[in-house]
């Protein structure tokens, strides 16, 4: 039995390690992400991509909030950087500057709250990416397979801490891909990102915590 870690693709083979997926300790971590156990499922084969049909009429559009294009204006601003587009970077950056101080406090802001909504992020992926698929949209794929994994990650941590609480994070440091945000905690970044592939460098250790 091959089991697959649903955040980063690391595959744990039966066949060719010495312990059972099933007889590993309830707190094993995958190897190359940190992911836990419960994070891995068993290998499905891959199944023939079915039309979905979407509706695009307007009145189904969801108006974006401030915070939500601040955190577009500077996810575009990334990848202009990335192509060396200073001007338009600098630009995307005053526009998500703009609508971070328009951005309202969320009173509900808890953890049990933010571990919702990111299953519910999830949840949406499986639509998304045959949408992508469906129309030969590589690029959007891509961008599908980079999410889901990041929000499956981020999601894990936010569970671990329901259950660990801050002894999880004690001793430790948190590191955040530059390139496609995936979060990673231990002493040190890994030496590549489980998602993007990026070397150790392009990760940045988030400082300031309690």
């Amino acid at each position: 039995m091959r089991y697959i870690c649903q955040i980063c693709g690391y595959v744990y083979d039966d066949e060719k390690e010495k312990v059972p997926f099933e007889q590993l300790p309830a707190d094993w971590k995958c190897p190359l992400c940190g992911a836990v156990k419960s994070d891995f499922k068993p290998e499905v084969p891959k199944t023939e991509v079915k039309p979905v049909s979407v509706n695009t009429e307007a009145a189904d559009l969801k108006k974006l909030s401030a915070g939500q294009l601040a955190a577009v204006c500077s996810n575009l601003a990334r990848g202009c950087e990335k192509q060396y587009k200073s001007e338009e970077a600098g630009l995307f950056n005053e526009l998500a500057a703009y609508f971070t101080s328009i951005t309202q406090a969320v009173n509900d802001a808890t953890v049990e709250n933010v571990a919702k909504l990111l299953q519910e992020d999830i949840d949406k992926y499986p639509t998304v990416r045959a949408v992508a698929d469906q129309n030969k949209d590589r690029g959007a794929a891509r961008i599908c397979v980079w999410g889901e994994k990041v929000t499956r990650m981020l999601s894990s941590l936010v569970n671990r801490y329901l259950n660990e609480g801050e002894a999880m994070l004690a001793d430790t440091d948190i590191w955040v891909c530059t390139v496609c945000g995936f979060v990673y905690i231990g002493e040190t970044p890994p030496e590549l990102c489980p998602v993007c592939k990026v070397p150790p460098y392009k990760f940045e250790k988030i400082e300031g915590r309690a």
